[in-house]
């Protein structure tokens, strides 16, 4: 009964794209987007699609799932001379980082009708089907089978939590999630939620979460010496506030006023998650009332910098190899925490607000002692002058936080040979 309501929100969202005006934020640019969608799928299609060779469709709605997807994507690309590859995402913000991967084919997601369904596999003819993390659609997912697509999900995970579970969600996805021919779970407690949501058994494996190669190797990858690091070198101790909302900086600048009385010297780097105009200058103020000097990344001055204000997107990452210590935004934001791996994986301790339930990393940071979850400003100025004035306790936290990390290698592999089972099962 519900299947019908899902068809016409679909048709509405559909109906919605083709009349939608063009303007800025991120639900018109979503909206504009689809607008001559088929025909670029079509397009490519016909140009491009070389019959005789196996394509790999991976779907990531956005850059977290995308990051889940991307060392996949690299192993596959390094063994499989004889891949066509096409990556689709859904939200305006993974469109930079989904142009980044070298895939042969890069678009939007068409909305999940059936006829959309229908002509974007007639484009593409995927030989396999891979959505990262969960969302999976019902109308792709259910044409895709009916013509023999092999059909997988990597890094699957499910939290106790997610709406996906209710009654009415599960009624709408149930079917789709049964049609899955491999499944790899992040952990057993995942597999068991996925199980109850329509994942068949045989289809279900354990494979772990592709997120912690994909730290691991970037961190690897570092160049502290040069790049975007090299200008930034201080001996100063320097705390990287990531991915920061409005909410997160608000508690951390009462913080911060606690943190220079006990560290006169101490230095923050502050990037955040949107690094609008407003919200960029709105953090300018902050700074200028504290009395603090602050320079934009890249700019002169900010290697002496009390305060390096971070006004792009793509190097949080690389930044967080200068902290001694770092605060991830989110936890004070209604969106929810962001990526706690990427410091853990320099051996760095982190913070975190406390809406962190539902970030399966940020509970095993504070379980194994690499990262605290900090109700208020007074417990986020505890815990960083804490850190950074005993070293000692500073690289013990550290350690815990790689060892974290390390414990969760192996996931890509794993994902990726699940991965050419599927194309192989097709291919035969």
């Amino acid at each position: 009964m519900l299947r019908p309501f899902y068809a016409f929100a679909v048709e509405v969202a559909r109906f919605a794209a083709s009349v939608a005006p063009e303007r800025d934020g991120k639900f018109w640019r979503s909206l504009g987007a689809r607008k001559g969608i088929q025909e670029r799928y079509a397009a490519w299609g016909a140009a491009h699609r070389d019959a005789a060779r196996p394509l790999l469709w991976m779907h990531a709605p956005s850059v977290g799932e995308g990051l889940q997807a991307r060392p996949v994507i690299e192993r596959l690309r390094a063994s499989r001379s004889d891949l066509q590859l096409a990556y689709t995402h859904f939200s305006p913000s993974a469109e930079r980082f989904a142009h980044s991967l070298g895939a042969d084919f890069v678009d939007y997601l068409p909305f999940d009708s059936m006829a959309d369904a229908r002509a974007t596999l007639d484009a593409l003819r995927p030989t396999a089907l891979v959505y990262s993390k969960l969302d999976v659609w019902p109308a792709l997912t259910r044409e895709a089978a009916q013509r023999g697509v092999a059909l997988g999900l990597i890094s699957a995970t499910l939290a106790a939590q997610s709406a996906r579970r209710s009654r009415l969600a599960a009624a709408v996805l149930r079917d789709a999630y049964a049609r899955l021919d491999a499944v790899g779970a992040i952990d057993q407690d995942d597999a068991a939620r996925l199980l109850a949501l329509g994942v068949r058994e045989a289809a279900l494996e354990v494979t772990g979460d592709t997120r912690y190669d994909q730290v691991w190797a970037r961190a690897q990858r570092v160049d502290r010496g040069g790049g975007v690091l090299g200008p930034l070198a201080s001996r100063r101790p320097t705390v990287v506030a990531g991915s920061t909302w409005p909410a997160d900086e608000a508690v951390l600048a009462n913080a911060w006023r606690s943190v220079r009385r006990q560290i006169p010297h101490v230095r923050l780097i502050i990037a955040p998650h949107e690094p609008e105009p407003a919200h960029l200058a709105s953090i300018e103020r902050w700074a200028a009332a504290d009395r603090m000097s602050l320079a934009r990344l890249a700019t002169d001055g900010a290697g002496t910098a009390d305060v390096v204000l971070v006004d792009r997107v793509g190097v949080l990452g690389e930044l967080y190899a200068l902290a001694s210590a770092a605060f991830v935004g989110g936890g004070f934001h209604e969106a929810g925490l962001h990526s706690v791996l990427e410091p853990a994986a320099f051996g760095t301790p982190v913070a975190f607000g406390p809406r962190c339930e539902r970030s399966r990393d940020a509970m095993l940071l504070a379980k194994a002692g690499g990262g605290i979850a900090v109700p208020s400003a007074t417990a986020l100025a505890g815990a960083l002058i804490g850190w950074l004035r005993n070293e000692a306790n500073r690289r013990a936290a550290g350690d815990r936080a790689l060892a974290v990390v390390r414990s969760g290698l192996g996931a890509a592999e794993r994902s990726t040979r699940l991965v050419e089972r599927l194309l192989d099962r097709r291919a035969a």
